[in-house]
Formats: C-alpha cells, structure tokens, sequence
C-alpha cells in the first residue's frame, strides 16, 4: 500500500519532496498531471494524498471535489496560495489539512506523521460508541444514523469520534486541535469550524441553534448525548 501519493506539477519540487520522505521510509508515488490524479489516487489508495492546488488538467480543488466521496484516507492540500477564502473552500470539499507553501521540510514530515498516526490508531481501535439512533464504529470507521450509513471523511470521523468520546464536556479550539493535529489554536485555523460545519450537514443538525453539535459561546464545542433519539 502506497503511504503518500504526491500531486506536483513541479518536477523538481516534486522529486525534492519525494526524495526527502523516502529518506525516511515512506512509499510515495508522484502525479504531476491533474487530469490523472482521481485515477491515480483512487489506483493506490494511499494512507495519504499531498495535493498541490495548481495542477495543469484538473485543479486541486476539482481534484478534491471529485475523490472525496470514494477516498477515505487523508487529504492535505499543498500550496502557495494562502487566502482564507481558499482555505476554507479546500477544506469545505473535504480537505483534512492545508499547509502552505514554502514549507519546511521537518515540519511537513511532523504534519505528516501526525496525520498518519492518528489513521493508524483510529483503525486499530475497536470500541463501539452509541448515542440513541447513532453508531459510531471504530474498527470499521462507519458511522451510521437511523440505520443509514452517513459518509465522513477522515478528519469529520476522527473529530466526531474526539467529540464523542467526550459526550456532555465542552472542549475548545485549543483542545480539538492539539488532540487531532498536535497543535495549539493560533486564534487564525478555521479547520475545526469546517469540519463542524460540514458534521452537523451531514448528521441533519441543520437548525439555527444545533442540538447534536452545540455551540457553547466563547468556549467551544459540546457533543449532546441526548439528542439523538
């Protein structure tokens, strides 16, 4: 199984990169053509997916659009373009990270370790959590709600699962990230936003005040135990 599949255009950026995370064990297949990458990814399955967001044929954003649903594994959009806008457009499509360019080199190999850990230790966990009509299934990571499986990307699995975990407690920005990604909120990272925001979509709790995920003001996020019945 491929451990990271890397979308660049770049050649020489590419074969840097590449090269680097070889160095450190990793199996990493490289895509420069974007009209290839949804075959490409959905070919290898790789643990994780490093796309770059200005791809010839296809850009990243299409790229994400088009594999979200048939590709669990992680997704982290690789780029120089650093807007908000964009940031939360990647991650609205189902993006689990954004790390701009230039990058470090030891800092993308943490950001990518830290990915990859937390994938490993989610699937080898096999506890069941239930909540009235929701199931929520570790070993196989799926999730379902009135018997109806609901399709979640890595990170919306891996932040239902942290929040679910701790049903009835109120965890912060702060708490969610330095347990999902190992880092503290820098007060900028609307990630965990998102990815709430696309939760309570897919989850059906789409009222003005959600019930299943609340919003606790200037405090942070509470998994509600009985909401749903």
């Amino acid at each position: 199984m491929t451990d990271i599949l890397l979308i660049e255009d770049d050649e020489r950026l590419g074969t840097l990169i590449a090269n680097y995370l070889r160095k450190h064990g990793y199996l990493v297949v490289v895509e420069t053509d974007g009209a290839q990458a949804v075959g490409t990814i959905l070919e290898h399955a790789p643990t994780v997916v490093l796309l770059d967001l200005s791809l010839p044929g296809q850009d990243g954003f299409e790229i994400c659009r088009a594999v979200r649903s048939r590709y669990g594994g992680v997704i982290c959009m690789l780029t120089a373009r650093i807007d908000d806008i964009d940031q939360v457009l990647g991650l609205e499509l189902g993006a689990d990270d954004y790390i701009g360019k230039p990058i470090e080199p030891r800092v993308l190999l943490a950001r990518l370790r830290a990915h990859m850990r937390r994938d490993s230790a989610a699937r080898q966990t096999g506890s069941i959590l239930r909540f009235g009509q929701l199931c929520i299934e570790r070993d196989t990571r799926e999730v379902t709600l009135y018997e109806r499986r609901i399709e979640l990307t890595t990170a919306e699995f891996d932040l239902l699962a942290l929040l679910a975990d701790r049903a009835g407690q109120i965890l912060s920005r702060d708490d969610l990230l330095r347990n999902l990604r190992g880092i503290n909120f820098d007060g900028l990272d609307r990630s965990i936003d998102g990815r709430i925001s696309r939760l309570r979509r897919k989850l059906g709790d789409l009222a003005e005040e959600p019930e299943r995920i609340k919003t606790v003001r200037g405090r942070g996020y509470l998994f509600n135990r009985a909401a749903w019945e």
